[in-house]
This record gives C-alpha cells, structure tokens and sequence, in this order.
C-alpha cells in the first residue's frame, strides 16, 4: 500500500524546539509497520495523485493562506477518483469555522459566536452587549491563531481601522474571551477511527491567550472527565463519520459543562507524542481499517 502523506513548504515557522516533528515520526512509524509513505506538499502540480492508494491529510498547513487553490486542489482529487482521508466532503465543511453555528443549531454547546460577514461594518460595542469585558475576533478560514485578536471594548474602537480592513476581505467571527483557558486550559480529545485515543491539556504562555505549542504553549497530557470524553465522542460520532482523525478542542463550561471552540478535520496536529506508543498504534489500525 502507498500512502501520500500531505504536508506543505511553511512547517519550520510552526516548529518549536521542545516539540518533535510529528510528521518526521509518524512516517518513521507507519514505515516500520511495513506501508509504504511519501510525504507530498499538497500544492505541487507535478504529483500523480492517483498514483496513490490512499491521500492522508497530515500537515498542509498553509491550505487557509491559498483557500480558492486548495478547494481546486480538492475538486481535482475527486475528479481523479483519489482516496481522501479525510473525506473531501468533511474537509470542505471543516475549512470554514462558521460551521460552529450549524453544529449549534444542531445541539450542540459551543463557545457562543456571532458571524461577521466580509464587508459588513464594523460595531463593536454590539460585540460586548451580552457583557463580556474582552472578546475574541478570528476570522472563520484561518489557522495558526492568523489575525486572531483579544481585545476589549476601548482596544476594539482604537484598533476599528485595521480591523475593518480585514472584514473588508474576509468573514470573521466573534467569541466572548473565555479565561478558563488562562485557568484550567483548553481541551483537545483527539480521536482515531472515531474511537478516543488521547487528551491533552493546552495552556497558553504568561500573559498570552493562544495555546498553540510554537507561540509559546505549554502541553500536558491528561485525562479528560467522563462527561467531556462523552460529549467530545457524540461530536465525532455525528459531524466526522468516516474519518481517520478528529481533533476535540474545548473548555470548561461556566455551568459545568463542555464548550466546543473547534471541531479539528483538517490538519490538527494530534500530539501523538503525549499519547506515547499506543497513539501512533491506533493511529495506524484506524488507518488499515479505512484503507482495506
């Protein structure tokens, strides 16, 4: 069997010194288990995709700098009739976080968002009306915290002109600030063919609000409580049918529940190295089982 294994050319400005390349391992892994994997940026117009048995997205981390090209490359995959993990259809809905409002309509407990669309005008203080003293405005294809600010009302109003300009070219959305993850942290529950492998806790550095390991964030492995592991595979198990991955992100709710923030199909990375021997293990079962 012949794996792509899909990567991009920016992967040294997410890297940090006190996290291994996960990608580097998890070949190591796979080819030591006997498949055969090359790792393939996904924007390289010279690859025979259906040369592959199987096209895993891994790593094509700057798919939200380049969103027209990467659905066209989406849309050639499945002219070419390639195998896609994760299935075409799930990454298209995955690519754009206003999919956090559908998956609210449908039940459930998310951070509570309010979609701003691309050219609308801006109003801040309507962002605070609810009472929160800071917010959270990201835009909705995005990754890597890009053009992520926390802001409260007074740094909103100074910053209008930037922030306008950015809604001018994109839809954004806006999130009370949640400082459970100053606190307690945010949850990731990465899952394998469905099935729960490991759990992370993610804290941001001092003073910061961003956990993403190469910003400064510090990861912990951990167990998540029962109700949160629950919640986390009812999610999976209805809005990521048929994946080999799925990454849970998430918070304590105030009244003691779970606050999804992000629903992870696209390219998470999975902290395998937290989940030791048996995550890369799962890893590859769930990977034999989609491809037989």
């Amino acid at each position: 069997m012949h794996i792509a294994l899909v990567t991009s050319t920016v992967l040294d400005q997410y890297a940090a010194d006190h996290v291994a390349n996960e990608d580097d391992l998890l070949i190591a892994y796979l080819r030591r288990q006997g498949l055969q994997i090359t790792s393939v940026v996904w924007s390289d117009s010279s690859v025979a995709w259906e040369s592959f048995d199987a096209v895993v997205l891994k790593s094509p981390w700057d798919y939200f700098d380049h969103p027209a090209a990467f659905h066209r490359w989406l849309d050639e995959l499945d002219r070419r009739g390639v195998r896609v993990l994760n299935p075409t259809s799930v990454v298209r809905y995955n690519a754009d976080k206003a999919y956090l409002l559908d998956l609210e309509a449908q039940g459930v407990a998310v951070v509570p968002s309010q979609l701003l669309k691309r050219g609308s005008q801006l109003q801040p203080a309507t962002w605070f009306a609810n009472g929160a003293e800071k917010v959270v405005l990201k835009p909705t294809v995005s990754g890597g915290a890009k053009d992520t600010f926390a802001l409260t009302l007074t740094e909103a109003e100074a910053a209008a002109p930037q922030l306008q300009a950015l809604l001018n070219e994109a839809d954004f959305l806006v999130q009370p600030f949640v400082p459970q993850i100053q606190t307690t942290g945010e949850w990731s529950l990465i899952f394998f063919g469905g099935e729960l492998s490991h759990t992370v806790l993610k804290t941001p550095k001092s003073g910061d609000f961003r956990v993403q390991h190469y910003l400064g964030g510090g990861i912990a492995a951990a167990t998540a409580p029962a109700h949160i592991a629950a919640i986390a595979h009812r999610i999976v198990e209805q809005f990521a049918p048929g994946c080999l991955y799925a990454r849970v992100d998430g918070v304590d709710a105030p009244d003691g529940g779970f606050w999804l923030m992000e629903l992870e199909l696209i390219e998470p990375f999975l902290y395998l190295e937290s989940g030791g021997e048996a995550a890369y293990a799962r890893y590859h079962a769930a990977l034999l089982q989609l491809t037989r």
